[in-house]
């Protein structure tokens, strides 16, 4: 019994472990994905920023107030865009801790009984 109980908790323990590991996995990457995107955001902020300035400064003198709605209804066109795909790709994200799962999943077929099936002897080999 001393054994088993042992065997157990290294069990647990392994997989505690392999839990703690994925979740530092994840915070990492994560993290990483973040701060991109905090400067493709903020870079990317400014150059369309300065772009609408170019174009409006090129067609001050025309049709200013057209160029400026234009450039208005792009912006948000494309931060709409943006939100849907981030919405989509939060949805298709994978199931978090994967291989913890899988391995607490083998562990319990492991642990659980063999239901017992009826198994007809095999027949007499020929003569």
């Amino acid at each position: 019994m001393q054994g088993m109980l042992s065997t157990l908790l290294a069990i647990l323990h392994t997989r505690l472990e392999l839990l703690a590991t994925e979740a530092e996995e994840e915070k990492r990457r994560l993290l990483a994905t973040m701060a991109w995107g905090a400067v493709g955001i903020l870079l990317g902020s400014m150059a369309l920023a300065f772009m609408a300035v170019f174009i409006t400064v090129l067609f001050w003198s025309t049709h200013r107030e057209l160029v400026l709605g234009l450039l208005t209804l792009s912006f948000a066109a494309g931060c709409v865009l943006a939100f849907l795909q981030a919405k989509r790709q939060l949805r298709a994200s994978g199931q978090w801790l994967n291989a913890t799962l899988a391995e607490l999943q083998a562990d319990r077929q492991a642990l659980s009984p063999v239901p017992a099936t009826s198994v007809s002897p095999p027949p007499p080999p020929p003569l």
